[in-house]
């Protein structure tokens, strides 16, 4: 379900990150305008950014996003596909084959030099959020990280931590300390999942996206969530943005101010402060 999102992060582990708008020029907007509603990508089934009925931070920016624009938002839940160049290919530029339409924008996009340039067929900008890795532990089992990974994740040595099933903080606890953590990384289907085992006690740590982590655990003092800091691991965070056509550039310039407006008033924060989420500016 989520491979793209995953896939993606594992190679952006290597890679530096950049606002990316390719030099192409068109006009959707005015079509856009007088249909009178934005219809906004999101993906199905990932709290805290979108969920069911139309739900999430995702969805509720976007509907933050079309009023600025005067418009209604038709927001489109999406089922990720094997990566992010086909959920491109599904959600902006061409649809998918089983006859679902592209949005006229995709949220959660990283905005990311590598990705942008191998989609040339999507514009990406838009940077909204910088999502970063977290780690939840019990205080308990597990102290407070520190140093690099061969010193703070010896511990695992020991103590059981849970990860998300091929995500980026699975490929780098599998790969750290020369594969000596492996019997002690145990995988789960979602984050949730995983939180849930942390707090039965089944293991003493979750590593995962901060958001998903905060959406899972709250309200729960016994867990302290950090934000650690490891040389080995080149991304401690990345900016989430949008897509839309690469012809489209008005209507990325239309989107990119609204977007600035609702940063400055706050709105953008309080969506995120509404569902119990840390907002990291970019």
């Amino acid at each position: 379900m989520k491979n793209d999102r995953r896939r993606l992060l594992q190679g952006l582990a290597l890679l530096p990150f950049a606002a990316v708008l390719p030099a192409l020029a068109g006009d959707g907007l005015a079509a856009i305008r007088q249909r009178g509603r934005l219809r906004v990508a999101v993906y199905n089934d990932f709290p805290p950014y979108a969920m069911a009925g139309g739900k999430g931070i995702d969805a509720d920016l976007a509907r933050a996003i079309a009023g600025k624009l005067g418009l209604s938002a038709e927001v489109v839940g999406y089922n990720a596909d094997e990566d992010m160049n086909d959920d491109l290919r599904n959600m902006v530029w061409k649809g998918h084959y089983l006859g679902t339409q592209p949005a006229d924008v995709m949220m959660h996009v990283p905005v990311d030099e590598y990705l942008a340039r191998a989609n040339d067929k999507v514009r990406i900008f838009g940077a909204y959020h910088r999502e970063s890795l977290a780690l939840a532990r019990n205080p308990q089992r597990v102290p407070a990280l520190a140093g690099s990974a061969a010193v703070a994740l010896e511990i695992f040595t020991r103590e059981k931590i849970a990860v998300e099933t091929s995500s980026l903080a699975d490929s780098f606890l599998l790969s750290a300390l020369n594969g000596r953590l492996r019997e002690n990384v145990v995988h789960f289907g979602t984050v949730g999942e995983a939180a849930a085992a942390l707090r039965s006690g089944q293991v003493s740590a979750v590593l995962a996206t901060r958001a998903e982590l905060e959406a899972a655990l709250r309200p729960d003092d016994r867990i302290a969530v950090d934000l650690p800091k490891f040389a080995e691991l080149k991304v401690d965070g990345w900016p989430l943005g949008m897509a839309v056509k690469a012809e489209e550039r008005e209507l990325a310039e239309a989107i990119a101010q609204a977007l600035g407006e609702l940063k400055a008033d706050g709105t953008v924060a309080a969506i995120f402060r509404r569902h119990g989420i840390s907002y990291q500016p970019v």
